[in-house]
């Protein structure tokens, strides 16, 4: 009789939301209660086991993904802690792409928030089975079922309500869970530990019954025996209903809810045995798809006995300069020892310590197997998004995208003998940061700093104070931006050179075309097939048209959002040199772009901003003098609005000291990097 897979009882999920919906808080009471920690840590004292930066104490936010496990029903979760603030999208990003599950954190209140949506977004981009935790159920305001509609709506998710208040706001008491039919509390004096289970009571009845009911019809509509048995009036016990709630949110058709209030320490267990009945192990999904060196596909089954492969989903710098690598087991185990390859070098790197993550903690450990998330150090140049093999089987798995930076800085050492300093601790911050970047400018010699908005580089011009005791001079923020083509435009280029054997003419003729707002680049050829010329030459002056596209022909900046043509590739006779067939083409492909009508595009944020009534209307003087656009605008419980706006990034510098001073100090906001797009400006 064959044993059951270790990883059979691992749960891999990250905690995902918009800012301030509470993903720390109820991490801290998972830990709490699964005795993983001893002492309830609170996010608003900077005591948080998750938020172990002092720059996360000092705000109270999340910036860096945390890892941490725990053990729940003879289940070990591991969990990934994840940022709400846009700045910091490239953590749940990478996080995501490693996990098997996630569940999402939603403010009764706020419900669906423009960050909850992208990160939710990431995660279907993934395929991550979800569940949902509807928190602070205990607020004035508290909207449980608009929550429920606007998951709908928004998310287009297909809400399984598992555990519902029984009142809300000031009246929350506890939770009826409509799949047992019962009616949990939790006494304040346990500080949550302790939940009681009773029957439903009378009062609460009529809402637990209609909820059970709606829990059947909306499972019915997803699973045939469930339908054929509700349909026949037949029983519909635990055994049967707990496995097809699992397939169907496995198979994501489904998306269990539960509600809560982690702060007040109510709701937590019910939604830790959801992440163990519902949430898949790693041999609960398909094998993952990868390439060999040769570019084939192959799958990658979650098999101890396979040969190694793992993915570097993150970096962070450790004691004494070393570098530890967080990484995801798919197959095969590792331990310390073990020679590894990383496939994109090709380089073998032996690992000296294999660790398991709490936090800011570290635990040496023997071996980890597939399906494990642990640190190695000993990976000498891995990157975010390498992948680590055993030498039996090299493949690669799927690599982790970064978004492009989109505000920039100037630093510059105290003195000019932190240069050098300087450049390496930067350095070291981009090997764990893809989304920050760092250049010398060649006209001034200034060494550049960019990343995703102010708040991130304000943070990591911190750490280099903190971890490298240096404090650099910052200069004013500047924008990152863009060229594009504002219409078609085709260019031919003809260069003749005498090689000896007469003249040699090269003829390429190169098109182009604008196309929609972050629609990107596109390359194509429009030569015959097949082409008279050596495959050698056609794929230089493809290659060229990319690294053409590098440089715009106003200021110099990256082109996007336009496809290219490649319509002529014409030699003469003989053996044409590659550098004259990519002049040609490189001509002809500058004159297209001027003769485009060539624009400047910027950054335009989308603005969340929560601001007291009487407030809005300087809010929206103040934007529009910014050159922003109101696109919503919605009324919340206690006289507040919520104002969706576009605004270009130029404009909104500073903008956190002026929504304070606009609303003495009530409102709040959130930027989020929309698009690159052109902005008229008016000349005086």
């Amino acid at each position: 009789m064959s044993s059951v897979p270790k990883n059979q009882h691992l749960r891999n999920i990250g905690i995902i939301a918009h800012i301030d919906a509470g993903k720390t808080t109820l991490t801290e009471r998972m830990l709490y209660y699964t005795g993983r920690t001893h002492k309830l840590g609170e996010v608003h004292d900077g005591e948080a086991t998750m938020d172990f930066l002092p720059e996360e104490q000092a705000r109270g936010i999340t910036i860096m993904s945390a890892v941490t496990s725990c053990q729940w029903r003879g289940a070990t979760i591991n969990i990934i802690d994840t940022p709400g603030h846009v700045d910091f999208t490239i953590e749940v990003e990478r996080s995501l792409r490693v996990l098997d599950g996630a569940v999402g954190v939603f403010c009764a209140v706020g419900g669906v928030q423009p960050q909850s949506e992208t990160v939710w977004r990431q995660a279907d981009r993934y395929r991550v089975p979800k569940l949902v935790f509807v928190n602070k159920l205990d607020r004035v305001g508290a909207d449980f079922d608009k929550v429920m509609d606007q998951l709908k709506q928004k998310l287009s998710a297909n809400p399984l309500v598992v555990t519902r208040p029984f009142g809300q706001q000031e009246e929350f008491k506890g939770v009826v869970d409509c799949l047992r039919m019962r009616f949990y509390t939790w006494p304040e004096d346990t500080l949550g530990a302790e939940m009681e289970d009773s029957p439903v009571p009378p009062e609460a009845m009529e809402e637990a019954q209609a909820g059970r009911q709606a829990l059947l019809e909306t499972l019915a509509e997803v699973d045939d025996s469930v339908m054929e048995a509700y349909l026949g009036d037949e029983d519909l016990p635990l055994e049967k209903l707990i496995p097809a709630i699992r397939a169907a949110t496995i198979g994501l058709k489904l998306t269990p809810v539960f509600a809560g209030a982690a702060l007040r320490n109510k709701g937590v267990q019910p939604l830790l045995d959801g992440i163990v009945d519902y949430l898949p192990a790693p041999t609960d999904l398909p094998p993952i798809e990868a390439r060999t060196l040769d570019g084939e596909e192959i799958l990658v089954a979650p098999e101890e006995k396979d040969p190694l492969s793992a993915l570097v989903f993150k970096i962070q710098m450790m004691e004494q300069g070393r570098k530890m690598n967080f990484a995801r087991l798919y197959s095969g185990k590792i331990k310390e020892g073990d020679e590894v390859v990383n496939v994109r070098t090709g380089q073998k790197d032996k690992i000296s310590r294999v660790l398991r993550l709490n936090a800011g903690k570290r635990e040496r450990i023997n071996e980890a197997s597939s399906g494990d998330l642990v640190g190695l150090v000993g990976l000498r140049n891995a990157v975010t998004g390498d992948t680590v093999c055993s030498a039996k089987r090299l493949v690669l798995l799927e690599s982790i995208t970064a978004a492009d930076p989109v505000i920039s800085v100037a630093v510059e050492p105290e003195t000019s003998a932190d240069q050098q300093k300087l450049m390496e601790a930067l350095t070291k911050m981009t090997e764990e940061d893809p989304t920050f970047k760092i250049k010398v400018d060649p006209d001034t010699g200034q060494t550049v700093i960019s990343g995703m908005g102010e708040l991130h580089l304000e943070v990591l011009v911190q750490r280099l104070g903190r971890e490298f005791g240096l404090s650099p001079r910052v200069g004013k923020p500047q924008v990152v931006f863009r060229e594009t083509i504002s219409k078609k435009a085709e260019a031919t280029h003809v260069m003749e050179r005498d090689l000896g054997a007469g003249l040699m003419p090269v003829k390429a003729a190169v098109s182009v075309a604008p196309r929609e707002r972050t629609a990107g680049i596109e390359i194509n050829s429009a030569l015959a097939e097949p082409s008279v010329l050596p495959e050698k030459l056609v794929q230089a002056a493809m290659e060229t048209l990319e690294t053409g596209l590098a440089s715009g022909p106003i200021l110099g900046y990256p082109l996007t959002d336009l496809s290219v043509t490649l319509k002529v590739l014409e030699t003469g006779e003989g053996n044409v040199p590659e550098p004259m067939v990519r002049m040609t083409v490189v001509q002809a492909l500058s004159q297209a772009l001027r003769d485009a009508s060539p624009v400047m595009m910027e950054p335009i944020l989308r603005l969340e901003i929560t601001a007291p009534d009487e407030f809005t209307g300087e809010i929206i003087g103040y934007l529009s003098s910014r050159l922003g656009r109101i696109e919503e605008m919605d009324n919340l419980p206690g006289g507040f609005k919520v104002i969706i706006a576009k605004a270009p990034l130029a404009e909104l510098f500073g903008y956190s000291t002026v929504i304070r001073s606009q609303t003495q100090g009530r409102g709040s906001f959130l930027m989020q990097f929309d698009r690159f797009d052109a902005v008229e400006r008016k000349t005086h």
